[in-house]
């Protein structure tokens, strides 16, 4: 009896049967892994540069002085038409400051974002600059994540879940 099990031990040691099976279930996890992180990125790489555009498109009609009376509402609105993100009018929040130019430019690091567990902040540190006057717009947008099982996802979202993307852009307003 047990020379008969040492003896199908034996030969089950030696075959060679079901390796590759063996290794593909080890490895096919990594690829899969590779697979969702490298999709999550490329969607969160074309909104960032949906908003990027956004941000840049009206920037360059505030520049060219189009005529239109430019309040916090009305950039937030055409950034998000332009831009074509979903939820983007809830959740991006837009900053204006006036920068001396001669002084250097100073900057907090914290680019102020929605938070859907808050209240609406209300609209803070958005100021029209005066001609000649250089001025600093930043952007942020928080977007859900597409795979929210993904390491990307575990990694970088907020404690509401959601990524942080930002543009930050500075122009100098035309003589009136």
């Amino acid at each position: 009896m047990i020379r008969k099990s040492l003896s199908k031990l034996r030969t089950f040691k030696r075959s060679e049967s079901g390796n590759a099976t063996i290794e593909f279930v080890m490895i096919i996890p990594f690829f899969l892994a590779f697979i969702g992180i490298g999709g999550e990125m490329s969607i969160i790489t074309t909104k960032h540069a949906a908003l990027e555009r956004g941000v840049d498109l009206v920037v360059r009609d505030i520049r060219l002085g189009t005529g239109t009376n430019w309040s916090h509402d009305v950039i937030k609105d055409r950034i998000c038409d332009i831009s074509g993100i979903k939820n983007c009018k809830t959740n991006l929040r837009l900053q204006m400051l006036r920068q001396n130019a001669f002084n250097g430019i100073v900057l907090s690091d914290e680019i102020p974002c929605t938070d859907s567990s808050e209240d609406p902040k209300p609209v803070l540190d958005f100021k029209s600059g005066a001609s000649n006057e250089l001025m600093i717009l930043r952007a942020c947008l928080r977007i859900d994540p597409v795979l929210e099982s993904s390491i990307i996802a575990n990694t970088v979202v907020d404690e509401s879940g959601h990524y942080a993307v930002t543009a930050t852009t500075a122009f100098v307003q035309e003589p009136r």
